[in-house]
C-alpha cells in the first residue's frame, strides 16, 4: 500500500520524500488545484513508463508535463506571442499550452508519444513547490486508472492505485476538480483542444480572439482528454436527464425537479445553488458516489453549457460514449 503524507502537516517532509520517490524513477500522487496527478520525472523514459504502466494508459496518449514556473517551462517548449500572454495572464494555473518541443529538451519522447509538440502546464501551490524542488518537469496525467473518473482527493487515489503506488501526497480535495484547459496556438489562432478548469471566456478575453472548436473526433491525439470514451464510472450515463427511473442514481444541477428522484438509489446535486464552479469541484467526487452505490445507471440533469458547465459537459459526454 502507499505511504501517505499530509503536506498541511509537514510540507517540507512531503516535499522531501516527494523528491526522493522521483528520484528513484517511480511515479508518486500530487496534489493539484485541479485534480491529483501521477507524476513522474518527464525526463526519465523508465518512470514515464511506470506511469502509462500503472495507470494502463495508451502510450499513444501524450502526458502533460508540469513546470515550476514559466522560466523553466521556456527552456523546453517555444513560445509564440499569444502563448507566452496566456502563459503571463494564467499561470500558474488550469491551462495547459500545447507548444513546440525544442530539439534540446531533455522531456523524454515518451511522455509527448513522438509528437514534436508538448503540453505545457504550471500548477498552482504545492504541486509547483515540489517541482521546483526536484529540479526537472514533471509528466503528471490525473492519478487514476486510465478511462475511468479522474481522483479529486486522496482517498480517492488510494482506492484506485494505492497498491500500485509508492506515495501519496495528501493535501485535501482538489479546488477546481476538473482537468486544466488545454489549447493550442496556430498561426496565431488559438484552438481549444479540451475544456477544462479556465473557462474559454478568459481565454478569449486575454488573447483578443474567439478560440477555434470542433466537436467532431479526430483520427490525432494531440493532447490528454481527446479519446471519444474518458472518465466514466462502472455505470452508464445517461445525460439531459428530465426523469429518473426506479433504482438509477440521480446527479442534479440547480433547483429544477426531476421526475421519479424520490425512486433514485441515490440523489445527489453538483450545486443547489447552480453555481458552476461548485459543480466542477462536486463532479468527480459524486461520479464516483453514485457509481459506488450499485446503481447501473447515473442520470445527470443538464448543465448549461457555458463557463465552466462546457468543460463539465465535455466531461460527462466522454463519460456517457460508448466504451470498447
Amino acid at each position: 500500500m502507499a505511504r501517505s503524507i499530509d503536506i498541511t502537516k509537514d510540507r517540507q517532509e512531503a516535499i522531501k520524500a516527494g523528491c526522493a520517490v522521483l528520484g528513484e524513477g517511480f511515479p508518486i500522487a500530487i496534489p493539484t488545484e485541479t485534480v491529483y496527478g501521477l507524476a513522474a520525472d518527464a525526463t526519465n523514459p523508465v518512470a514515464i513508463a511506470h506511469i502509462y504502466e500503472t495507470k494502463g494508459r495508451p502510450r499513444f496518449n501524450p502526458l502533460i508535463c508540469h513546470m515550476a514556473d514559466l522560466a523553466m517551462a521556456e527552456k523546453h517548449a517555444e513560445f509564440d506571442p499569444v502563448s507566452r500572454a496566456l502563459a503571463e495572464a494564467f499561470w500558474p494555473g488550469p491551462l495547459t499550452l500545447v507548444l513546440p518541443l525544442k530539439p534540446q529538451s531533455a522531456i523524454h519522447s515518451l511522455a509527448t508519444a513522438g509528437l514534436d509538440t508538448v503540453g505545457i502546464r504550471v500548477p498552482k501551490g504545492f504541486a509547483g513547490e515540489l517541482i521546483r524542488a526536484f529540479g526537472r518537469p514533471l509528466a503528471a496525467p490525473s492519478a487514476n486508472t486510465s478511462g475511468k473518473i479522474s481522483a479529486t482527493s486522496a482517498d480517492h487515489v488510494d482506492a484506485d492505485l494505492g497498491e500500485r503506488i509508492r506515495l501519496i501526497l495528501d493535501a485535501g480535495a482538489s479546488t477546481v476538480g476538473v482537468e486544466s484547459t488545454i489549447v493550442k496556438v496556430e498561426d496565431g489562432k488559438v484552438r481549444l483542444l479540451r475544456p477544462g478548469g479556465l473557462p474559454a471566456s478568459e481565454i478569449e478575453r486575454v488573447a483578443g480572439q474567439k478560440l477555434l472548436r470542433s466537436r467532431k473526433a479526430s483520427a490525432a491525439i494531440e493532447a490528454p482528454g481527446m479519446l471519444a470514451s474518458h472518465y466514466a464510472p462502472g455505470a452508464t450515463v445517461r445525460l439531459d436527464a428530465t426523469h429518473v427511473d426506479a433504482g438509477e442514481a440521480l446527479i442534479a444541477f440547480g433547483k429544477t425537479a426531476v421526475a421519479g428522484a424520490d425512486d433514485a438509489r441515490i440523489v445527489l446535486n453538483l450545486s443547489h445553488d447552480g453555481d458552476l464552479a461548485e459543480a466542477a469541484a462536486n463532479l468527480f467526487d459524486y461520479m464516483k458516489r453514485a457509481d459506488a452505490s450499485g446503481a447501473v445507471t447515473i442520470a445527470f440533469s443538464a448543465i448549461p453549457d457555458e463557463g465552466l458547465g462546457e468543460a463539465i459537459n465535455d466531461r460527462l459526454r466522454r463519460a456517457a460514449a460508448p466504451r470498447e
